[in-house]
């Protein structure tokens, strides 16, 4: 044991910690100026080592900072099913990452002490980073952590983050999920997806055809890369493919979605299908120009529409009696929640913003659909439901609609990363369904118009005065404020609004939408007053919008 605490030892003096810096390990994992990482980077290595020896399993690290800007860089941990790591081990992760630097063995004693790790279990830990220019130096501090403590590590270098979970569970499900490489997940998602794309009748090469603005990251080096196991049955343009642009500069999903307007380095055709992927390609949205110029945004709401709406139908053609829902959080537009509920018939449950939330909702039923509307998500599939259906394409004496519906939703299983949200898997499935549906862009985005809306943030002294219960949809404190906003709602037709305390600042963020934008962006001023008044507000009142 003190060997090994030795040699802990001697590599964290190579990897020390500034003297008080304080870092919080959060639903990204730890995020900041690459400078400030080495040290978080080699305790990582330290604690997936540990995790790996408590669950007898792989663990992943996956070295990135998504869609922060370049100087950026960040870490995050994942467990065995390829599912972010549990509650439990980020606060550890944070405990291990601010202890200082003649703190470091009694941390790492208590944590070892607390889960009764045993130390002579053998520990394997996957490695995987990003394009940034840090990430090499930072991958090599989590390599030298895990070997410290004797683990064994394999370094995938340059993956897409939803490529590191994917490969953390093929190998923990001994091969069932797939091949633990770059190779086999190309294999496995291409191949379900030309099964699928075989179902659309008489594609044109123009529908074929979809651009795609990398971010200038990871994600448009993993398309290059993938571009000849698609057969040509996917037609790809490529644009901030990081030959001369700075990562998420002017581009990627966040941009996109947050500027409301195309990438800069992308000529964009009135009609042509488009998406961004963010930084690590774990978020994915899609848009289009129409005739006059305007353009359209295709959110994660949209998303999870067109995705659920697609396997009703196959449910239905193939009789089977699953339950499928949508989960979704407050910030989801009210059209799409009408939409779903009403005219689709699918269940939607709310949760709590957050893509742990999502998933672990998402699993409480046969099928689970979520997405955030930042374009974040993916399909889980309960273990009854695959075998269910993989029993119905498998069984010979069926009549051919039925067939068809099992054999789609057999290749649309094998197509989505169930592991985590990836905008590779979710452009392929994307594309597959409206091949097979033969929808345009516009035709998907006219499923449902979303209602105006407006998102605004009231600095607060204290954050912790705001308290929500219905999955962020309803104040519980400071007193007033919900009955406030309630009788501020009533005055505008299709309206509603929630605050919420932001999880990093002391801001209160804002949603309010109604049937118009001007409505909307009053009702979400009025309610911001009521914040500012009745919670504390610091600098001036918030100035109305028109």
């Amino acid at each position: 044991m003190m060997s090994e605490f030795q040699e802990v030892s001697k590599q964290s003096g190579v990897h020390p910690k500034p003297a008080g810096l304080v870092l919080q390990y959060g639903t990204a994992g730890f995020r900041t100026n690459a400078k400030l990482l080495d040290h978080i980077m080699f305790r990582m290595g330290l604690l997936a080592t540990l995790r790996s020896k408590t669950t007898k399993a792989t663990i992943g690290v996956m070295v990135t900072a998504s869609h922060n800007p370049e100087e950026d860089n960040g870490v995050k941990l994942v467990d065995p099913m390829g599912e972010m790591v549990s509650p439990t081990w980020e606060v550890y992760a944070t405990q291990l990452a601010n202890a200082e630097q003649e703190d470091l063995l009694a941390a790492l004693k208590d944590i070892i002490e607390k889960e009764a790790v045993n130390m002579s279990q053998e520990a394997k830990v996957f490695v995987g980073k990003d394009t940034r220019g840090s990430s090499a130096r930072l991958s090599q501090a989590v390599l030298d952590g895990v070997s410290a403590l004797g683990g064994h590590s394999k370094d995938y270098g340059l993956v897409t983050t939803p490529q590191l979970h994917y490969m953390v569970c093929c190998q923990n499900t001994q091969g069932k999920y797939g091949e633990a490489t770059v190779e086999g997940y190309y294999k496995k998602l291409c191949q379900a997806f030309i099964k699928l794309s075989k179902n659309a009748s008489n594609c044109t090469d123009d529908q074929k055809h979809l651009s795609v603005d990398g971010a200038n990251g990871i994600g448009a080096l993993k398309v290059r890369e993938m571009e000849s196991h698609l057969k040509k049955e996917l037609h790809i343009s490529l644009f901030n493919d990081g030959s001369e642009g700075k990562l998420n500069h002017q581009c990627g999903a966040d941009f996109v979605k947050v500027q409301q307007k195309p990438p800069t380095g992308m000529e964009i055709n009135p009609g042509e299908r488009c998406c961004s992927f963010d930084g690590d390609a774990d978020r994915i949205v899609y848009y289009y120009s129409d005739s006059e110029g305007k353009f359209h945004l295709l959110d994660g709401d949209k998303v999870a529409t067109l995705i659920s709406t697609f396997l009703k139908e196959l449910l239905t053609s193939a009789g089977l009696d699953l339950k499928i829902a949508v989960v979704q959080t407050a910030y989801a537009n009210g059209s799409s929640t009408n939409y779903l509920e009403n005219t689709m018939k699918v269940i939607v449950r709310c949760t709590k913003t957050g893509v742990k939330h999502l998933h672990h909702a998402a699993q409480e039923f046969d099928i689970g659909v979520y997405f955030e509307a930042n374009g974040h998500g993916t399909v889980l599939f309960s273990k009854a439901a695959e075998e269910k259906i993989q029993q119905l394409a498998e069984n010979s004496s069926l009549i051919d609609e039925k067939k068809r519906a099992a054999l789609l939703l057999q290749n649309t299983i094998n197509v989505i990363n169930q592991t985590v949200g990836d905008a590779i898997s979710d452009m392929l499935l994307i594309e597959a369904i409206l091949a097979i549906k033969g929808m345009t862009i516009h035709q998907w985005d006219a499923i449902y118009t979303d209602l105006p809306n407006r998102q605004l943030k009231v600095k607060v002294s204290d954050r912790r005065v705001i308290d929500t219960t219905d999955a962020e949809r309803r104040a519980v404190s400071p007193a007033g404020l919900q009955e406030a906003i309630d009788t501020l709602v009533k005055k505008y037709r299709k309206a509603r609004s929630f605050v919420r305390p932001s999880g990093t600042e002391d801001v209160v963020r804002v949603y309010a939408e109604a049937e118009t934008q001007d409505s909307a962006d009053d009702l979400a001023h009025e309610v911001s007053l009521a914040v500012y008044r009745l919670a504390g507000g610091v600098g001036g009142e918030p100035k109305p919008l028109h």
